[in-house]
């Protein structure tokens, strides 16, 4: 028989937005109900998300404090023609430690995983087994809304945890190897020294379009791994994954695909880098703003995070254009070029552009200098990215 169960705030989506939401809510308001529902039977899933010290407010880094597993000083970037480390601290996150610190901090029937959602109102959710949750307000932070209604390129990956035979030569992250050969786009690896004998090694691409060949993928992992002379013990776990990047889109159209009047988190608010994907910067950003509040009706967090998704895209154009540039405007083997000019300016203006904070100052340095695309080409990109 279905069963009503009542309670403050529900959050629909166990993942990193849902989950930083329910460890700030709790951190503030410890006598608010919560709820966090999905269908997983992990908070988190199989992830290892990672971030660079300026991403986080130092006002927000309490959220994110308990969550780290991994931290360096400096890391490095590779390219054809350019080299450099860079003095920025690094963090990684294993959705282990989210689904570990979730279960400390929220009481054990707040947790309601290996539940599937079958609707969401903002102030109701309803399982598919027919119970049904009642709420002051309702936050659904499941995955993304309908992406057919944005202009959408793609960062696609496969990453693999290797156990090394003997201790590695790269104590600092390689956020960027873009000295591998250029297939399907700006191709690079990426490289994170989790101990002296681990090393988790991820083939990226900035692709056209979202197809994902797992196998083939996995064994340029091995390949590069090779290549480094690291001889491989063992192969751990296997993340990939397929992120958006934004050229532009309908903001409004794709928020009411996700449920018009309900409030939203993470990818299903729009709240991702238009260049990266990366959501982390901005679930800690709603994560911290949602446990300033007082009101947790439906329709205060529905009116609280729209307000902060619309402007966050609205002033995030500037990403949108240059991502239009990157893909419209350049040879798919020639894209590493622009990354490569990229990483010449300043450590603080790159910081800041992951942040999506860059300044007007920033904006222009990133376009003065020789263009590493063909201006025509790049104008012609901009203007057909802005017709209706």
């Amino acid at each position: 028989m279905a069963s009503t169960i009542s309670c403050d705030v529900a959050i629909v989506g166990a993942g990193l937005a849902g989950g930083m939401i329910a460890l700030a809510l709790k951190a503030k308001h410890p006598a608010l109900d919560v709820r966090l529902i999905d269908a997983a039977p992990m908070v988190g899933g199989n992830h290892l998300w990672s971030f660079f010290g300026s991403d986080v407010a130092a006002g927000a880094r309490w959220i994110v404090a308990p969550l780290v597993v991994h931290a360096w000083q400096g890391y490095d970037v590779r390219f054809p023609a350019h080299a450099r480390t860079i003095d920025e601290t690094y963090f990684s996150i294993e959705s282990e430690r989210l689904d570990r610190e979730v279960r400390r901090v929220l009481p054990a029937d707040a947790l309601m995983l290996g539940q599937k959602v079958s609707g969401a109102s903002p102030t109701a959710v309803v399982l598919a087994n027919g119970d049904r949750i009642e709420a002051k307000g309702v936050i659904d932070a499941r995955g993304p809304g309908d992406l057919s209604l944005l202009d959408l390129a793609w960062q696609k990956f496969v990453g693999r945890e290797l156990v090394l035979k003997a201790p590695h030569d790269s104590p600092t992250p390689i956020v960027m190897d873009a000295t591998v050969p250029q297939i399907d786009g700006y191709r690079f690896i990426y490289c994170l020294p989790l101990a002296d004998d681990r090393m988790f090694v991820e083939d990226t691409y900035y692709s056209d379009t979202p197809d994902l060949d797992v196998e083939t993928l996995t064994t340029r992992v091995h390949d590069y791994a090779e290549a480094r002379g690291w001889a491989v013990a063992q192969a751990a776990r296997v993340e990939s994954g397929v992120l958006p990047v934004a050229m532009g889109g309908d903001f409004e159209a794709y928020w009411r695909s996700g449920g018009a009047h309900v409030a939203k988190a993470g990818m299903r608010a729009g709240m991702f880098h238009p260049t990266t994907g990366y959501s982390l910067p901005d679930a800690v950003r709603t994560a911290s703003m949602l446990a300033g509040l007082s009101d947790f009706s439906g329709a205060k967090l529905h009116d609280t995070t729209h307000a902060m998704a619309r402007a966050t895209w609205k002033s995030r154009g500037f990403y949108r254009m240059l991502d239009t540039m990157l893909f419209r405007a350049s040879e798919p083997e020639e894209r590493y070029r622009i990354l490569e000019r990229f990483y010449r300016l300043s450590p603080a203006l790159i910081g800041r552009f992951y942040a999506g904070r860059s300044t007007m100052t920033d904006k222009a340095r990133v376009l003065t200098g020789k263009p590493p695309v063909p201006i025509a080409r790049a104008v012609r990109a901009i203007a057909g990215s802005m017709r209706p």
